[in-house]
């Protein structure tokens, strides 16, 4: 069964980026995630803009950019200019006046549109956003931080975004506390992709691509 799975670079060693980095890509990660958080939508302060200019001068594989900011539409040329085409950039809805602007911007610049889902966040909320989008980050914590608890509830709303996904036009990805349980659980349902942080992915004690093979070798 193929799933794509994401590393979480807010929980990378950055002593020495590049070498993780190139780890991460020799061992077949499919994609760095990069949290940019500002400290006001969230009550913390993560990855930059030169951190994601780094990570994407240094890496082959695309980037996944959560943008966990306030009005990100007044800053989103500057995320942009950096990124490649083909490169995701989910925004927060409850984070812009207008997120259908922002979303029609990254659209313009060849990215890939994307919302990112609160675990408070109905689906009802954001049912207009999904008709724009390509992907969707279902966050299974709150966000801000890593290492939180799975908040049960979100697998209902994942099951109604399942049964909506062919017609609008969309693909599911998880993000928050994902554990090798969650992978066998989802992914057979229909989830497309799995952002790894420290449940599975990062200090485990292993080389990645150790870790990744194990996780793709999950039995379902």
């Amino acid at each position: 069964m193929y799933f794509q799975l994401m590393a979480s670079m807010m929980c990378a060693n950055y002593g020495n980026l590049e070498k993780e980095v190139r780890e991460l890509e020799e061992g077949g990660i499919d994609s760095f995630h990069i949290d940019i958080m500002d400290g006001r939508y969230v009550p913390n302060f993560a990855m930059s803009l030169n951190d994601m200019r780094y990570i994407a001068g240094a890496a082959t594989k695309p980037l996944d950019v959560h943008l966990m900011i306030e009005h990100p539409n007044n800053r989103i040329g500057l995320f942009l200019s950096c990124l490649r085409k083909g490169d995701t950039v989910y925004i927060h809805p409850e984070a812009e006046y207008h997120p259908s602007t922002t979303l029609q911007s990254i659209i313009h610049a060849g990215m890939v549109p994307g919302i990112a889902i609160n675990p408070g966040t109905s689906v009802e909320m954001v049912m207009e956003m999904l008709r724009i989008v390509k992907k969707v980050l279902v966050m299974s914590v709150n966000p801000g931080n890593a290492g939180q608890m799975y908040l049960p509830y979100v697998g209902k709303k994942i099951t109604k975004l399942l049964a909506m996904k062919e017609d609008m036009d969309f693909e599911i990805y998880w993000d928050g506390a994902c554990s090798a349980d969650k992978i066998r659980e989802f992914a057979p349902k229909g989830v497309k992709g799995f952002v790894l942080g420290t449940t599975l992915l990062f200090g485990q004690g292993k080389p990645y691509g150790e870790t990744l093979q194990a996780i793709r070798e999950l039995r379902f």
